[in-house]
């Protein structure tokens, strides 16, 4: 077969991933916090966007309430002395305020606890008449490490042991742990192990008890030896927490030396510990979640589905400032820059606003498809996957991926994430409709809750109860589901049960 080289015409078809088109998916799946960064950033290198400042009475109305009376602030920063007391200030106020609202004694009264507060603090000391934030003068929360550093530096005179504590309290995770190696700090310092040692049994001394312990029983140890509790008996039952996390009594009980009414007494205290006594020092403040869709009962007893507003960017392109520079640019690269910007604002405002529908569209689809769940909870949760939206609403199961990640739905049942609706599909026993995973979780612990202590439920009874109630599951899956929420074997809630019902006698 003898090869030679040709000239062929082909036609084809390919989907190009420009950039534009490659920022839409970004921006679809982006969390409204995420989008509000990427907006902030996009703000500073395109001239031609602009913030849309909300509009209306409501505004005016708004505005007045964060700034009440400002005409009275500045009289009395002019003619307040720096004697005045506190007292007298809130007479001044009550006073003023009266005279201010004659006819709307109530705006007066709901006005004057933001005042009065303000010219309390004046009587202190406090700050001037321009937007007075108390966060600007509250102290700082204090942190694990500066706690421990107060300590450190009222107990150790030597600076050689007072540097190896500060070693040793660099070494502390958030929950108070020693995370270090001694060996490594004494090596670093060029000191003895010794020495870093007994610097370390000074710091296990220190306020909360618990901190600078290198596992969960020496934590636990150093709580109880405050309190002169760490006996013997409690000593075996720290070096068998494995034991006790099992509920394997019999074992403890004999390990310990004691009796069973004594080890839940023990068992009792072991609870009144903390064991991560660092984290009353974090700083960490969580999040709130601000849902991205909210979903009300509608007066004609269907749903209203809306977006969120305060999750919605407002980006608007200044035409008229482009207009402006372009018309007064004559340079061909300023004008190639400022045409650049034009195009990039437009596709960016195009791109929002496709997001926005499509997110409102799949959370549509969604509510319409788990109408029972919004009325009647969790046990009428319907299996849904992403290829039944997609196909009810047109589009590409990748594209409902993007718009259901990390968004949440605010109903009358909750906040609940949107991947929170699509659940897997549990056969019927009886051939009938298919029951939702996430449904059959929650039977499953509400059969555990009301379980007694004569009769607790093993896997397999679970199993043969939901078959009787036309679900048919494995035993592997009752047994997956009971540990993915965190509840304990049958013979466990035994074991435990049986010592609650002892300790309640």
């Amino acid at each position: 077969m003898a090869l030679a080289a040709k000239l062929q015409l082909r036609q084809s078809q390919s989907l190009v991933m420009t950039p534009q088109l490659m920022q839409s998916i970004r921006l679809l799946q982006l969390t409204h916090v995420e989008l509000e960064r990427f907006i902030e950033e996009e703000m500073e290198r395109n001239p031609l966007l602009e913030r849309a400042e909300p509009q209306g009475d409501g505004a005016g109305e708004a505005a007045d309430k964060s700034e009440p009376a400002p005409a009275v602030q500045d009289e009395w920063f002019d003619e307040a002395p720096a004697a005045w007391s506190a007292e007298a200030m809130s007479e001044k106020l009550d006073s003023s305020l009266e005279n201010l609202f004659p006819d709307d004694p109530g705006r007066a009264e709901k006005l004057a606890p933001d005042l009065a507060a303000q010219w309390k603090s004046v009587g202190r000391g406090g700050g001037g008449g321009e937007g007075f934030d108390m966060e600007e003068i509250a102290a700082a929360k204090v942190t694990l490490r500066d706690h421990v550093g107060e300590q450190i530096a009222l107990t150790f005179a030597d600076p050689a042991a007072r540097l190896i504590a500060a070693e040793l309290a660099d070494g502390l995770d958030e929950a108070g742990y020693l995370r270090a190696d001694l060996a490594e700090i004494a090596a670093r310092l060029g000191t003895g192990e010794g020495a870093v040692a007994a610097v370390l049994a000074e710091c296990q001394g220190f306020e909360p008890a618990g901190i600078f312990a290198c596992d969960l029983a020496e934590c636990l140890a150093l709580q109880l030896a405050q309190r002169d509790r760490l006996d013997p008996a409690m000593r075996a039952l720290l070096a068998n927490l494995e034991l006790l996390a099992r509920r394997d009594f019999h074992a403890l009980r004999r390990l310990c030396g004691v009796d069973e009414e004594d080890l839940l007494d023990m068992m009792a205290e072991i609870r009144a510990l903390d064991p991560r006594p660092g984290m009353a020092f974090s700083g960490g403040a969580s999040d709130a979640i601000v849902a991205d869709v909210e979903v009300r009962a509608a007066s004609d007893g269907s749903w209203a589905v809306e977006l969120n507003s305060e999750t919605l960017p407002r980006v608007l392109v200044d035409q008229a400032y482009f207009a402006r520079v372009s018309g007064q640019t004559k340079d061909q690269a300023e004008k190639d820059f400022l045409s650049e910007c034009l195009q990039s604002a437009n596709w960016l405002t195009r791109s929002l606003d496709q997001r926005a529908r499509t997110i409102l569209k799949v959370a549509s689809e969604i509510v319409r498809q788990q109408d029972a769940f919004l009325v009647h909870g969790v046990q009428y949760l319907k299996p849904l996957n992403l290829k039944t939206v997609a196909e009810a609403i047109g589009m590409h199961e990748s594209t409902v991926s993007r718009a259901t990640s990390n968004k949440y739905m605010l109903t009358p049942r909750g906040v609940f994430e949107l991947r929170y609706f699509f659940t897997a599909a549990i056969a019927s026993a009886e051939g009938g409709e298919a029951h939702s995973s996430e449904a059959v979780r929650d039977r499953i612990r509400r059969m555990i809750e009301e379980e007694t202590v004569e009769a607790v439920l093993s896997d397999d009874a679970i199993v043969d109860a939901l078959r009787e109630d036309g679900i048919d599951i494995a035993r592997r899956t009752v047994a997956k589901y009971r540990e993915g929420m965190n509840i304990a074997s049958s013979v466990q809630r035994r074991r435990e049960k049986r010592a609650l019902a002892m300790a309640g006698r």
